[in-house]
């Protein structure tokens, strides 16, 4: 198995936004394999299911004036998605 066999198959990248930050994540795919995506060995190391019983992978989006929570292993990435809170047992810092 090679890395690229873990995200579902996809042909571009789509800009999102991460705590104000911009990032060219794969479509096609979930939250939780984008945040992989950016930050392989602190997410493949995480402690998350993958399945939406942990609650680990929750974030919050922008929803107009609101927030909506999420848990990132069920929510597809869409271009333009603000997410402007995430669980603290998502580290993106790559470390």
């Amino acid at each position: 198995m090679t890395i690229s066999d873990i995200f579902s198959p996809y042909e571009d990248l789509i800009e999102i936004e991460i705590l104000g930050e911009k990032h060219q994540v794969p479509e096609n795919n979930s939250l939780l394999r984008c945040f992989q995506f950016l930050a392989m060995e602190s997410i493949s190391y995480g402690d998350f299911c993958w399945n939406g019983e942990c609650l680990n992978c929750q974030v919050w989006l922008q929803n107009g004036e609101k927030e909506k929570a999420v848990i990132a292993c069920r929510t597809e990435v869409k271009p333009d998605m603000r997410i402007v809170r995430i669980s603290d047992d998502i580290d993106l810092s790559g470390e």
